[in-house]
């Protein structure tokens, strides 16, 4: 008996018992970070070219696919994606990439038609492979893995066992600064044999832990500076997972290995670092009047009327709360997740879902009053004024909808991006972004175009389709993610001013009084500009001190206080004629999303980790 073998004998008696009767070693390959879209070939040359190298590869059991598929989310692209990955030879398993989440017109509904699901669980030769999704969907946020991805992951985990070895999947490394509720997911997984976290984002190979559990970021499949596509191989070997990088043409070059033995955490410890929420101390006169936690992942703002809270989820239901003390009253299940931000007036409620359906409610009960069949899913907030609902879609259409019949009025069809923000309404116009850098103004009273602006930019990543705009002495305010403030003419749609100075993003609001127009900056700061005057002009800047800060949360304001709310969980009171700060609470590190503020300093809120909730807290401004 050779030296070699008998070595072999001793390390398979070393693995777990599950795992010595079906050891076999393996490769497997990865691709992360593919970014195809129309008009530019390159990308998919550069998959192609992997697809053949991976299809000449010898002993290559599967291929993980780890986000990043397409540069604009689009079911077009993804088909097309999905096209090529077929010709592999070999099994691919297939997760989503924040630009299959932020930036998708089906909602992120057309990931799953296409690939079959949205998260995958297989074994191989004894290791259990999971992939789940990890990025922010639809709000430019922070990435975040939704609390039922969570509770599915414990699930798988739990069946496995303690001892089986684990290799996790996902797009964004789960740290802090990445992932914002890391933590949930390193304490959710940490009991268990974690062998790695593999994933790309970064587009370069990075060796990482994850409160202490090792982190594998691969490189992207876009050729490089020396014109070379690539990709991953791990080779699994009894005692070690070999990382390589494979650039197309080239041989393979070793740069990380991981035991299948060693101990790289402590299994019954915690999380390295947890959120800071030592501002609530700051500011003892805050109060939670009530908080509740739904276990689903909520991506829209409450919508109130009387002593009723409405808010949709993730999972498709549209939930009643109590206003007083956030009792559920009622739930109605659509067929897909709920997106935009319903509106409640005169007893009913209008939402649209990723089913392709706008449904009216009974605010009372929750019954089924009407329904009205899109083309597409719906996406885009709900106006409700003078007894109609105004609301736009994937389909490139905008609606306005009679609020108790749901007969439609008219439908204005020549958006060319899709729609997720709210209609600003005002006495003869409705004015709304789409993801075509087009913001368009209609007649109120038919739907016929009034007039586009645009804003000359290339790509739709620049368009003012998340802010919801305002309008004040005869024009129209936006924000727009290249970071610029802009006043157009509500009558001609010519642009008044545009400044570039505060480097706002996305967000806008319009106070009480009509004076002055709210903003939040790229960086600890809320904004105020005269909303009078030909030109533009700061009236206060205000530091908040909330950090790098990118999501649509549009500040509110409410008997002369300015809200506001951030991704990571943050929401704070601005004195609406000065700036100063009035307080300022942490409720959770997601996203939350813009707030409801009421009389008597209450203020309502709902967040990505799946929170809903009241603040209370005295208002005292000077005189």
């Amino acid at each position: 008996m050779n030296k070699y073998f008998i070595s072999l004998v001793c390390l398979l008696c070393l693995l777990p018992g599950g795992l010595q009767a079906q050891w076999k070693p393996f490769r497997f390959a990865q691709l992360t970070d593919l970014h195809l879209r129309g008009g530019n070939a390159n990308p998919t040359e550069d998959l192609l070219r992997s697809v053949a190298q991976i299809n000449a590869t010898d002993s290559l059991d599967f291929v993980l696919v780890t986000g990043d598929l397409t540069d604009e989310g689009d079911r077009e692209s993804l088909e097309h994606v999905k096209a090529t990955l077929d010709l592999l030879k070999v099994p691919y398993h297939i997760i989503l990439g924040n630009h299959e989440t932020k930036w998708s017109a089906s909602g992120c509904t057309a990931f799953s038609q296409v690939f079959g699901g949205d998260r995958f669980a297989f074994e191989h030769n004894g290791i259990l492979f999971l992939g789940f999704n990890s990025g922010p969907l639809m709000r430019m946020a922070d990435g975040h893995v939704a609390p039922q991805d969570i509770t599915w992951m414990r699930e798988q985990l739990a069946q496995a066992g303690t001892e089986k070895p684990v290799i996790l999947v996902t797009h964004y490394p789960v740290q802090e600064g990445d992932v914002d509720n890391w933590y949930d997911v390193t304490d959710a997984v940490r009991p268990y044999n974690i062998r790695l976290f593999i994933g790309g984002h970064y587009h370069r190979c990075l060796q990482l832990a994850y409160d202490g559990i090792p982190g594998v970021l691969m490189r992207s499949n876009l050729r490089d500076k020396d014109g070379k596509s690539g990709y991953g191989i791990y080779e699994v070997t009894p005692d070690s997972i070999v990382v390589y990088t494979q650039r197309v043409g080239e041989p393979k070059k070793r740069w990380a290995a991981y035991s299948l033995h060693a101990s790289y955490y402590d299994r019954q410890g915690k999380a390295d670092k947890y959120p800071d929420f030592s501002v609530n101390r700051e500011y003892p006169q805050v109060k939670e009047a009530w908080l509740l936690h739904t276990g689903t992942g909520i991506y829209s703002s409450p919508a109130v009327e009387g002593d009723r809270v409405f808010v949709g989820d993730d999972l498709g239901r549209l939930t009643a709360y109590s206003l007083r003390k956030g009792k559920k009253l009622w739930s109605f299940e659509a067929g897909q997740r709920i997106v935009g931000t319903p509106a409640a007036a005169e007893g009913v409620v209008v939402f649209g879902s990723a089913d392709c359906r706008i449904y009216g409610l009974n605010a009372e009960d929750g019954q089924l009053l009407w329904t009205i069949e899109a083309g597409e899913p719906v996406l885009g907030a709900v106006t409700i004024a003078d007894g109609t609902a105004y609301i736009g879609d994937s389909d490139h259409t905008l609606r306005a909808i009679d609020l108790h019949s749901g007969r439609v009025h008219w439908a204005y069809t020549g958006v060319k991006g899709y729609i997720e923000t709210k209609p600003l309404v005002t006495a003869d116009k409705v004015i709304f972004g789409a993801w075509d850098n087009t913001l368009y103004a209609l007649n109120r009273a038919d739907g016929s175009l009034l007039w586009k602006w645009e804003n000359g930019l290339p790509g739709m990543h620049y368009s003012p389709a998340a802010v919801w705009p305002v309008a004040a002495h005869g024009k129209v305010f936006i924000s727009d993610p290249k970071r610029a403030l802009t006043a157009i003419d509500l009558e001609t749609g010519r642009t008044v001013w545009r400044t570039f100075r505060s480097q706002v993003r996305e967000t806008v609001a319009l106070s009480a009084d009509s004076s002055r127009i709210y903003s939040k900056t790229m960086n600890d700061s809320i904004v105020a500009y005269a909303a009078e005057g030909e030109v533009p002009r700061q009236v206060w800047a205000s530091n908040v001190g909330f950090g790098y800060e990118h999501a649509p949360s549009m500040p509110a304001e409410q008997d002369g206080v300015v809200y506001g709310s951030t991704k990571g969980g943050l929401i704070f009171a601005l004195e609406a004629k000065t700036g100063r700060v009035l307080w300022k609470h942490k409720v959770g590190n997601s996203l939350i999303s813009t707030v409801v503020p009421l009389p008597g300093g209450r203020v309502l809120f709902t967040a990505t980790g799946g929170e809903v909730g009241m603040l209370k807290a005295p208002v005292r401004l000077k005189d």
